[in-house]
C-alpha cells in the first residue's frame, strides 16, 4: 500500500483536498489556516506548481469543519512541513487523473499541462481542467492510487505576492469586520483573580439597561447580549459594580519563577541517560536559567460569532485548530460533533493558544440564550488576564571541559508547567466558560507533545557533541496562571540556557564562542548556518567586548527536526539595552516563498527581542497585574534592530518549518551580547536594566 504523508493519510479522499467548482477557478482546500504567518499562500504555490496553473487559478476556502481535511492544529512550523507536503501529493494526484483522461481526448503521445490547459507534445490541440472535469472522479482515496510523480519546487520567481494582505490593507479581512443579519454583540465578566468566581451581581438592574436583550448567568459563568457593542460594554460595567466575588485560593507571594516552581511537585522523566564512567574535567560548571509567564499580546483582542439554528450551531473562529475546537465545543453543549460547525475568521496575528478558543464557547453560550447571531469580543483586560500563557521555565545545566578544550559531560534539568492545554488535547475541556458554567467540564491533565517534538522539553537535547548527557524533564502542574502553547514552545528557553552555557563554557576552556561550537558539531548543515552568521555579522574572535558594547551568538536546529537558524546580535548598553543588529543564517530546505520565509524569520527575530529584553507576566495578591498594556510593555518600532538574514538554499531537498526557528537562537544571541559588553551574564529573562544592574552591583 502507498504511503501516504501523515495529513493525507488521516484525510485521504482527493475531494477532501481539490474540487472542480467554477469554469475558470481550482479551489484547493487546506486544514491550515492563515495567521498573518503566510502559510496559505505557500500552500497555494504548491497546489499551483503540481496542478500546472496560474496562482490566479486558485481559490483557497477557508477552513470549515464541514468541508476541509482535518489537519489538526496549524502550528509548531508544521503548516508546509506536513501540510505542504500533504498538499503537494494530492495536487500532483490530481493532475495525473486528469492527465490520463485528457490522453483519452488528444491521444497518445507525451500529455503536459501548462497555465491549466493539457496538450500533447508539438501539438496546438488541447483541453483544460475544467472541460474535463465532469470527466474525472474526485471522490476517491488516495491510499487506492499509485504514487504520483511530483514536480516539486515553487512558483515563486521573486514575487510571490501574499493572498492574504489586499483585505487586511483594505479593511475587511477580520473576524471582527463582519457582520451577520440581525446579529447582537455579547460581552462577558470574569474576575481580577484567577481564583475568583462570580457569587453575585444586580441582575436586574443589569437587565434593564438600553439595549440589552439577555443576561446569562450559568454557574459562575456571567455574560450580556445588547443591540450594540458600547450598549453590552456599558451593561459589563454595571455587572461588575455590584458583583460579588468568592475566591478558591491564593497565588503565591512571589512571582519570582524560580521560587515558585521550586514550590510544586513534578512529574519528573529522564529521558536520556547515557552511561559510561565519570569523565575527567579541567573545568565544572552549574548555572541556572529562567523565564517568565509571556502573555501572547495579540493586537487585537479574541473575538468570535456564534449563530445557533435549533439545536445545531455555526462558530465563527480565529482558533488554530479548528476541528479539535469543534470537539471540544460540542462536549461542552452536549451535542454531537456534527451539530457544531466552525469556520475559521482571521484574527490578529498570534502563534499559539490565546483566548481565540476560549471566546468561541463565550459566543456560543451567549448567541443560545438570546436566540440572535452573537459576536463577543473579549477586552484588552479579558485578553492580558484571562488568555493562556506561554509557560514559565527554569533551567539548571551543568558541565565539564576536558584539557583539550571538549565538553565530557553535560547536564540539562528543566522544570515548567504544560505548554500544551489546547482544546482536544487530553480528556478535559480546555475551555475557559466550561469550567465556570454548572455543572463544570474540568480540563485535561498536564500534558506534553510527545518527544522528539516535545513541549517543555523542546530543544532540550542540543544539536552538539557533549560526551556523558543527562537530560531530564519536570512537568508542573498548571501554576500560578494558565499556560499553553506559544511559539516556539521550550524551545525559546531552553535554546537560550544551551547557548548561554556554551558560551560560559568557551570562556572557561579560554576559545572562542564561535569556535567552540563548530568543535563540537559534526553535521554539516549545522555549520554551515553558524559559519554563515559569522561571516554575515564580520565575526571577529579577537573582539574583546566591553565598554557597553558586544557581540553574541546562538544556534539550534529547530526540535531537532525543523530549520537550522544562527543569530549574531551586537548590542549597546548605556541607561538602556538597545539591540543595534541581528545577522541571521537560515537553512530550512526548499523554500517555497523566499520573501514569506523572511518574514516570518524577521517577525521571530522581533518576538524573540522583546520577550528576552521586556516581557514578563506576573501577579499580586490582589490578582492579575497585567491588565492593559501600561503593564506590559513590549519592543517598540523604534526599538526594532537592524536584520540581515542569509538563506542557505537547498532545492530540491524536503521543505522544513522555518516559522519558529529564531526564537531560542536570538535570545541566546542577545544574552551572549550583553554578557560581551558587560562582562556580567543575566540568566533571567527578561533581561532588563534593572536585573543587569543588580548583577554588576552584586559582584
Amino acid at each position: 500500500m502507498t504511503k501516504l504523508p501523515a495529513n493525507l493519510a488521516l484525510n485521504p479522499r482527493l475531494g477532501r483536498w481539490v474540487s472542480i467548482d467554477g469554469s475558470d477557478f481550482i479551489t484547493i482546500r487546506t486544514g491550515k489556516v492563515e495567521l498573518g504567518q503566510g502559510a496559505v499562500t505557500a500552500i497555494a504555490a504548491i497546489a499551483a506548481k503540481e496542478l500546472g496553473v496560474d496562482l490566479a487559478r486558485i481559490r483557497m476556502q477557508p477552513a470549515d469543519t464541514d468541508t476541509s481535511p482535518d489537519e489538526g492544529y496549524t502550528a509548531g512550523s508544521f503548516s508546509v512541513e506536513h501540510g505542504g507536503a500533504a498538499m503537494r501529493w494530492v495536487c500532483a494526484m490530481v493532475r495525473e487523473l486528469f492527465a490520463q483522461r485528457a490522453q483519452t481526448v488528444l491521444g497518445e503521445g507525451d500529455i503536459v499541462v501548462q497555465a491549466g490547459v493539457f496538450t500533447r507534445a508539438q501539438s496546438n490541440e488541447g483541453v483544460s481542467y475544467w472541460a474535463l472535469a465532469a470527466d474525472v472522479d474526485l471522490d476517491q482515496s488516495t491510499a487506492d492510487l499509485p504514487e504520483p510523480r511530483m514536480l516539486g519546487g515553487t512558483i515563486d520567481a521573486g514575487h510571490l505576492q501574499r493572498l492574504d494582505l489586499d483585505r487586511k490593507l483594505t479593511g475587511a479581512a477580520f473576524i471582527q469586520d463582519m457582520a451577520l443579519p440581525g446579529m447582537h454583540y455579547g460581552r462577558v465578566m470574569r474576575g481580577a483573580h484567577p481564583r475568583d468566581r462570580l457569587v453575585s451581581f444586580d441582575i436586574d438592574k443589569v437587565a434593564t439597561l438600553p439595549g440589552v436583550v439577555a443576561v446569562v448567568v450559568d454557574g459562575s459563568f456571567m455574560g450580556v447580549v445588547a443591540r450594540r457593542d458600547e450598549q453590552a460594554l456599558r451593561a459589563i460595567d454595571v455587572a461588575g459594580r455590584t458583583a460579588q466575588w468568592q475566591r478558591d485560593a491564593e497565588l503565591p507571594e512571589t512571582a519570582d519563577t524560580h521560587a515558585w516552581i521550586a514550590a510544586l511537585t513534578p512529574r519528573s522523566t529522564t529521558f536520556l541517560a547515557d552511561e559510561g564512567p565519570e569523565p575527567v574535567a579541567q573545568h565544572r560548571h552549574h548555572a541556572a536559567y529562567s523565564r517568565g509567564f509571556i502573555a501572547h499580546a495579540s493586537i487585537g483582542p479574541s473575538c468570535a460569532i456564534a449563530a445557533w439554528d435549533a439545536d445545531q450551531v455555526t462558530v465563527w473562529s480565529h482558533s488554530q485548530g479548528i476541528h479539535p475546537l469543534r470537539g471540544a465545543l460540542a462536549r461542552a453543549l452536549h451535542l454531537k460533533n456534527d451539530s457544531v460547525r466552525v469556520i475559521h475568521a482571521q484574527g490578529a496575528g498570534c502563534y499559539g493558544h490565546n483566548g481565540a478558543d476560549d471566546v468561541a464557547l463565550d459566543a456560543a453560550l451567549l448567541a443560545r440564550t438570546a436566540k440572535v447571531p452573537v459576536m463577543c469580543q473579549w477586552t484588552r483586560a479579558d485578553e492580558l488576564s484571562w488568555s493562556p500563557f506561554g509557560a514559565a521555565m527554569r533551567v539548571e545545566l551543568d558541565g565539564a571541559v576536558d584539557a583539550n578544550g571538549q565538553i565530557v559531560e553535560w547536564r540539562h534539568a528543566v522544570w515548567s508547567p504544560p505548554h500544551l492545554a489546547r482544546p482536544g488535547f487530553g480528556d478535559g475541556v480546555n475551555l475557559l466558560a466550561a469550567q465556570q458554567i454548572d455543572p463544570p467540564h474540568p480540563p485535561g491533565p498536564p500534558s506534553e507533545a510527545p518527544r522528539p517534538y516535545g513541549g517543555g522539553d523542546r530543544n532540550a537535547v542540543p544539536l552538539y557533541n557533549l560526551g556523558k548527557r543527562s537530560i531530564t524533564h519536570h512537568l508542573l502542574p498548571q501554576g500560578p496562571l494558565r499556560s499553553s502553547a506559544l511559539r516556539s514552545l521550550g524551545a525559546h528557553c531552553n535554546v537560550f540556557a544551551i547557548e548561554s552555557f556554551m558560551d560560559e563554557l568557551a570562556a572557561l576552556a579560554g576559545i572562542d564562542p564561535v569556535e567552540f561550537r563548530l568543535r563540537h558539531l559534526d553535521e554539516p548543515r549545522a555549520e554551515a548556518v553558524i559559519r554563515a552568521a559569522a561571516e554575515l555579522a564580520q565575526w571577529d574572535p579577537a573582539d574583546k567586548g566591553g565598554e557597553g558594547i558586544g557581540r553574541g551568538i546562538g544556534f539550534s536546529r529547530y526540535k531537532n527536526h525543523g530549520a537550522y537558524y544562527a543569530a549574531v546580535a551586537t548590542v549597546e548598553i548605556t541607561d538602556v539595552i538597545t539591540i543595534k543588529d541581528v545577522y541571521g543564517a537560515l537553512d530550512a530546505g526548499e523554500i517555497i516563498h523566499r520573501d514569506g520565509t523572511l518574514n516570518q524569520i524577521e517577525g521571530g527575530v522581533i518576538q524573540a527581542a522583546s520577550w528576552t529584553l521586556k516581557e514578563q507576566v506576573s501577579w499580586t495578591s490582589d490578582g492579575f497585574a497585567v491588565r492593559a498594556w501600561d503593564d506590559y510593555p513590549i519592543l517598540k518600532f523604534s526599538e526594532i534592530p537592524r536584520i540581515q538574514t542569509t538563506i542557505i538554499e537547498r532545492p530540491g531537498e524536503f521543505a522544513l518549518g522555518a516559522g519558529e526557528c529564531a526564537a531560542g537562537p536570538v535570545a541566546a544571541a542577545i544574552g551572549n551580547a550583553i554578557a560581551h559588553a558587560l562582562g556580567v551574564r543575566g540568566r533571567d529573562m527578561p533581561l532588563t536594566f534593572d536585573r543587569l544592574e543588580a548583577a554588576i552591583n552584586a559582584q
